[in-house]
């Protein structure tokens, strides 16, 4: 069966073919509403597929971008892949995403694999090992936005959470609430995942500026794995905890999964505060005290100004850091 052309639909529907390819390209400013619904009725009646490999070639643009998460598994990703795609499908851009296990070899492997599919940029959850990679993402001028971390020494623009800010709310909140011996448990503190090591400063901060001891026994970096072996030994201390904060959803599900097991309540025997707000947090019994990133607007912004990178729209220097700010959802696990 022979393959319809541009040239076919051209000729069906009475126009020339720039016509046609100005209509598939969206440029409807001097077109008038009969000549598109001409050219729209016959790319139907013929079933008129455009080569989109062939344009992008010719115009050496896919309208592909690249999304490399570090850990798919935690809310946060999904919600920014969400808000990347929405704010992407709108201006008529496609989303390709990666899950790189925060793994320093798949992240290298996704970035060469989608520079060779030819997508227009990227947007990273970098792992921070691959410096000199990024540094030719710079000196070639690819386009590359930064999300959730950091990387020392790396001149592209970055889209984050005031982490500081997200341990001091709820450390404060505990503290309203009149909680004194406050604890913390996170993953394993890497230079590379400036979340962790962020919101780690914030709670030490936050606990010796309200007169309180810094407690070593009350501060735990581990795989999540063992996030409920670490809890059993504080909570088996002389003084234990009174209030715990949970530094990301995959560790507050851990502590969950204990206090259930071990037929604790909550906040009767441990308060607790989480940083990211899971999506069953207004669901669970006691509804969780959660401090909320807003992650749809950090997605929203990483994408715009990827796709700015893209079309040339700003000069201006590389490597600036748009914070944004965490908000305390108050419930009853406090």
């Amino acid at each position: 069966m022979k393959k319809i052309t541009i040239t076919d639909v051209a000729k069906h529907a009475g126009v020339s073919k720039s016509t046609v390819s100005q209509y598939l390209n969206e440029r409807y400013d001097y077109m008038g509403g009969e000549t598109k619904a001409r050219i729209e009725a016959a790319i139907k009646e013929l079933n008129y597929s455009p080569n989109f490999l062939a344009r992008s070639l010719k115009q050496k643009k896919t309208n592909t971008i690249g999304v490399i998460v570090a850990n798919i598994l935690h809310v946060f990703s999904t919600q920014i892949i969400r808000a990347i795609q929405d704010y992407c499908s709108e201006r008529n851009f496609h989303v390709i995403a990666c899950n790189a296990d925060d793994d320093p070899r798949k992240e290298k492997q996704f970035i060469e694999m989608l520079q060779a599919k030819q997508v227009d940029g990227i947007i990273v959850f970098p792992t921070g090992a691959n410096k000199s990679l990024y540094q030719t993402l710079i000196m070639t001028n690819y386009p590359t936005v930064f999300i959730d971390r950091m990387v020392s020494g790396v001149g592209i623009d970055t889209v984050l959470l005031d982490n500081e800010k997200a341990s001091k709310l709820a450390i404060q909140t505990f503290l309203m609430q009149g909680y004194q011996r406050i604890a913390m448990i996170s993953p394993p503190l890497l230079p590379n995942i400036t979340p962790r090591m962020e919101r780690t400063t914030g709670y030490k901060q936050t606990i010796t500026e309200n007169g309180l001891s810094l407690r070593p026994e009350y501060i735990a970096n581990v795989e999540t794995t063992n996030v409920r072996d670490h809890l059993r030994k504080m909570l088996a201390l002389r003084e234990p905890p009174d209030a715990m904060l949970a530094l990301n959803d995959l560790v507050l599900v851990e502590i969950l999964h204990y206090m259930k097991e071990n037929q604790l309540q909550i906040p009767k025997d441990l308060a607790i505060i989480g940083i990211d707000d899971v999506t069953f947090a207004s669901v669970y019994n006691p509804a969780l005290t959660t401090i909320a990133q807003p992650a749809f607007a950090m997605g929203k912004k990483a994408a715009e100004l990827l796709l700015e990178k893209i079309s040339n729209i700003t000069k201006r220097r590389e490597g600036i850091v748009y914070r944004f700010e965490p908000k305390i959802m108050r419930r009853d696990s406090v």
